[in-house]
């Protein structure tokens, strides 16, 4: 079976639909396995903080922030439990506290905490501890004692705003319209979330697999970038096993030429052979705008062409269902790039059918 980076042009346009068959048939949906990354929380460990909040709070029928902040100062992956049993993200979470507590926490400020918190189980207490040294600090030279910091700020308004909702439960139903709390452990308040805990639910389990959402939902959220790297990674394996000298771009880099800066340059970016832009995506809207950044490095090169300072070659390396969903794009990518169109399927062809191999060691 030919593929469309074996052609010579004319005889790709000949035979575009059949090459866009054929490149659509090796994209393979990796839906199934996604990296773990450093900040995966697995059950054992979301258990172990979701018995230390079911003891500070005696199975949950003492669920006041006293009790929360115990917890959490115990195992900083209560918070993660927290919002579990709240059924949100952290963005939304801090959205809650800063409507109804007047809060600064922003997206942003919500998510690190969180990742904080799954990093170190101790990250909240560690918070307390430096706040505390300041303190005595303070004392010591007898000036004024410290604020707290804004992280720990942050942290208590969100389990200030948590314990309030979950212990009032979901308001009365209104037509038309779902309260976010209508949920089975949350809809009566503290009394639900104590019959989930108590009357042979499993609920751990519960909450972990709504902690990972729909399922496993937040974590690809968390792992987005992660995913893309994925097939940047197998690319630079493959080039440091051929010899070629490449220059890897970092994330948002701005590179002097060009109004976009793609994934790899070979051998470098004042001069390259071939640039690479490597992609990996699930979701038919995102492989649009994807599609979108590849044509604008097509667009680049033809402007480089007619100004006669660089010629090189585009080069896409991609892969998930979400290009599987884009026929036509997946014609103009073909079209636009002569054929240099690699999936994981045939990557094991990039060096061999493009100038890269000009770069091999030991390979013409």
């Amino acid at each position: 079976m030919q593929r469309p980076f074996e052609l010579q042009p004319q005889e790709l346009h000949i035979r575009l639909e059949e090459m866009v068959d054929v490149t659509i048939s090796d994209l393979a949906s990796e839906f199934l396995l996604m990296p773990a990354g450093s900040s995966f929380l697995k059950y054992a460990d979301f258990r172990a903080a979701y018995e230390v909040l079911k003891r500070h709070t005696e199975g949950f029928t003492k669920f006041s922030d006293a009790k929360v902040i115990g917890a959490v100062r115990e195992n900083s992956r209560a918070l993660g439990v927290v919002r579990s049993v709240l059924g949100m993200t952290p963005p939304e979470w801090a959205e809650l506290a800063r409507t109804d507590l007047g809060t600064d926490i922003t997206q942003g400020a919500a998510r690190a905490i969180d990742k904080g918190c799954r990093d170190d189980i101790a990250y909240v207490e560690t918070q307390e501890r430096r706040h505390q040294d300041r303190v005595v600090a303070a004392r010591t030279r007898k000036v004024a004692e410290p604020e707290r910091s804004k992280t720990l700020e942050r942290i208590y308004a969100l389990i200030r705003v948590a314990t309030q909702y979950i212990t009032q439960g979901a308001p009365n139903d209104v037509d038309g319209v779902i309260h976010r709390l209508a949920k089975f452990d949350t809809s009566n308040g503290l009394a639900s979330v104590e019959y989930a805990a108590n009357e042979n639910v499993p609920y751990a389990v519960l909450l972990y697999e709504r902690y990972l959402g729909r399922p496993f939902a937040t974590h690809r959220d968390a792992i987005s970038e992660l995913v893309g790297e994925v097939m940047e990674n197998a690319v630079e394996n493959l080039l440091r096993e051929a010899g070629v000298t490449y220059r890897k771009t970092r994330r948002a880099e701005r590179i002097p030429g060009f109004g976009q800066a793609p994934d790899f340059c070979i051998p470098d970016e004042i001069n390259p052979a071939v640039v690479i832009e490597a992609k990996i995506t699930s979701d038919d809207g995102t492989a649009r705008d994807k599609v979108a950044r590849i044509k604008v490095l097509a667009a680049q090169r033809d402007k480089h062409l007619q100004s006669r300072d660089l010629n090189y070659e585009v080069v896409a390396c991609i892969d998930g269902r979400g290009f599987r969903e884009r026929r036509e794009d997946m014609r103009q990518l073909l079209t636009q790039l002569n054929g240099k169109v690699f999936t994981t399927a045939s990557l094991d062809h990039l060096v061999t059918h493009t100038r890269i191999r000009e770069f091999a060691v030991g390979r013409k």
